[in-house]
């Protein structure tokens, strides 16, 4: 057995999630064979231009991107070439047969579902921390439905019924996630006027800012608000998604959301760009139990009951 099994050998447990994970298992077999292929002391051209594959195509299939994980015959031609000896082999391709597995996420159209999107929830489910500021909405995982309705009817005034629905529904789904045994740890930081801006009503606002409190009581979630008096905060111009794994020898992942499209930085100098402005935003915005407070406040004060 080679030295390169116990690496491999912690990757094991993820064979028996209950759950699909095809993000996650698609980038973990990525990364392993990215290793095996340096083990053998190949740059990714000469492992290419070997395999008879484009440069690009094994760029693809070490990053763990697209939709769909690579074929079975790839990944072969990969370990014979790299030599790869049958323990660590048998154990990747395992995993790459339940990376083909869908996520529960993967079942709606393509409609509500691009493949963008879908690498984000698929990014999201796999996650060990969650990083998020938000400067327009609550963040989407913390979200009340019929928040989220308000929302998706701002932003798609002539969508159908039928079709907010399903969102709404996409969007619930997705929060379960927080709740879960084994939830990631979500950090957000929110900007004060996320708190002020009405969507839905005022009923609805006054549900919403509650379930964020309650939220940001469970032990895996913090919530932290820049308030409005901070009139030099150095907060990103766009919303900002931080992605990180833990343990698993993954690159941090920044996701940037546009109107239709979205950018995902993995390169570790731009990630940590993102990072370092976050701890910034985070030391700039109120304490997390003044959070809180605020929070209180501003229910009260804005969404009275009767």
């Amino acid at each position: 057995m080679s030295a390169a099994s116990p690496r491999i050998s912690r990757l094991e447990p993820y064979l028996d999630r209950p759950e699909p994970a095809p993000t996650l298992l698609k980038m973990l077999v990525g990364v392993q064979l990215a290793g095996f292929r340096e083990d053998a002391g190949l740059a990714q051209e000469q492992a290419a231009r070997a395999a008879g594959f484009s440069a690009a195509k094994l760029s693809r299939i070490e990053s763990g991107k697209g939709r769909r994980p690579p074929t079975e015959a790839d990944v072969r031609t990969l370990l014979k070439l790299y030599g790869t000896d049958d323990y660590e082999a048998s154990v990747l391709l395992k995993l790459l047969r339940r990376a083909g597995e869908p996520g529960w996420w993967q079942r709606y159209d393509k409609r509500l579902m691009p493949e963008w999107f879908d690498r984000l929830v698929g990014l999201q489910e796999a996650a060990a921390t969650i990083r998020t500021f938000e400067i327009q909405y609550v963040p989407g995982l913390l979200q009340t439905a019929d928040y989220t309705r308000a929302v998706v009817e701002r932003g798609l005034p002539n969508a159908p019924s039928g079709e907010v629905r399903r969102r709404v529904e996409l969007r619930m789904r997705r929060a379960e996630l927080l709740q879960r045994p084994g939830a990631p740890q979500l950090w957000a930081v929110i900007d004060e006027s996320v708190l002020l801006r009405v969507l839905g009503s005022a009923e609805v606002m006054r549900e919403q800012l509650r379930h964020l409190l309650a939220m940001a009581e469970r032990p895996n979630v913090t919530v932290q608000i820049v308030p409005l008096s901070v009139t030099n905060a150095s907060a990103p111009a766009i919303p900002v998604t931080y992605l990180r794994f833990g343990g698993l020898d993954l690159p941090d992942v920044v996701y940037l959301e546009h109107i239709r499209s979205a950018n995902f930085l993995e390169d570790r100098d731009e990630t940590e760009e993102y990072r370092i402005a976050l701890d910034r935003l985070a030391d700039e915005a109120l304490k997390p139990r003044d959070s809180l407070e605020l929070l209180r406040t501003t229910i009260a004060e804005r969404y009275p009951e009767g």
